[in-house]
């Protein structure tokens, strides 16, 4: 690890004028981007403590939920609220990390957190995430955790957040801040960009921005939602599959149907082909499965992570038919 400043702002306006010096990043729990630093792969000369600015409030009002970016992960895994309104949050939550990650890690700190992909967190190795324009060893090597949709020619890497699989299959909204005063409000699945031939660049985030808070909106089909993890292991595992889908039905038909789907994108993906099979129809058994079927028909896989279509199907499956009980 390489020497740095730490700067302990008291409020959101004071770190993000901080933040606009060259070399600084943001801080909150630092579950992740401590570990990036002790091996090298973030050098940053700055850091911005975030820990004592607020924005760690969970406020539910005007028909939805606001999540501050500071708010801890294990705390609004067990807000009552959200998990009676919004369960896909919860168990996604849940499904993340150990308890003792989950006290320190926040929301925006989830959302922002950087692949798993052993090549890129290992500096002995070339990457194009990494070091632009050194290569992707990934797409001939390792992949057996990496990317079947939305990769590239330059990166496979797999999205890691359990989190924004959830938020995206509810349609969630970020709230943006920087340091001139503005605030943009961008929806979740404009938010993370796929690799292209710029895999370094991951988000829509300017230099010195911070995400503020996310909004989700109340909906019958938020509160008939669920997350399903398959992993290698039961816990502290991060997903080879996972799907999050709310629905919502009237007169036996389904009104509406978000399904998602992580540890197979480049970005938290979502299943456009699923949920136009499922749109009006009945969630009878012979439907879910045909709609299931569906799932990661644009796959780009390699010889060791092909297995991941089939896993993906099963899993969306498996959790459509666990909404529609």
């Amino acid at each position: 690890m390489q020497a740095f400043s730490l700067l302990q702002p008291g409020s959101a306006d004071a770190a993000l004028a901080a933040a606009r010096a060259p070399g600084t990043k943001y801080i909150a729990g630092g579950t992740d981007l401590m570990q990036l630093m002790k091996d090298n792969v973030e050098a940053p000369t700055r850091l911005v403590d975030l820990d004592g600015v607020g924005l760690s409030g969970i406020e539910i009002a005007g028909g939805g939920l606001r999540l501050e970016a500071m708010a801890r992960m294990s705390d609004v895994a067990a807000h009552p609220a959200v998990r009676e309104g919004w369960p896909v949050i919860a168990e996604a939550l849940l499904a993340s990390a150990s308890p003792q990650v989950r006290n320190m890690g926040t929301i925006g700190g989830n959302l922002l957190q950087r692949t798993r992909c052993g090549y890129f967190r290992d500096t002995g190795f070339a990457c194009n995430k990494r070091e632009p324009g050194s290569g992707c060893p990934a797409i001939r090597g390792e992949s057996r955790m990496l990317a079947i949709l939305g990769g590239s020619d330059s990166c496979i890497a797999t999205h890691a957040s359990d989190l924004a699989v959830a938020l995206m299959a509810l349609d969630a909204t970020l709230e943006l801040r920087s340091a001139d005063g503005g605030t943009r409000q961008v929806p979740i699945g404009e938010f993370y960009r796929l690799p292209g031939d710029t895999p370094q660049t991951e988000t829509v985030l300017a230099p010195g921005e911070m995400i503020a808070a996310v909004t989700v909106a109340d909906s019958p089909a938020a509160r008939r939602s669920h997350y399903l993890k398959v992993r290698d292991r039961a816990s502290f595992e991060f997903a080879l599959v996972s799907a999050a889908v709310a629905v919502e039905t009237s007169g036996g038909a389904v009104q509406d149907i978000r399904v998602a789907a992580g540890g197979v994108g480049a970005r938290p993906w979502r299943l456009a082909e699923v949920e136009a099979a499922l749109g009006g129809a009945a969630l009878d058994d012979a439907v879910l499965r045909d709609a299931a079927a569906r799932a990661g028909t644009d796959a780009r896989t390699t010889r060791q992570n092909q297995f991941k279509v089939t896993l993906l199907r099963r899993t969306v499956l498996r959790a459509l038919q666990t909404v529609s009980v």
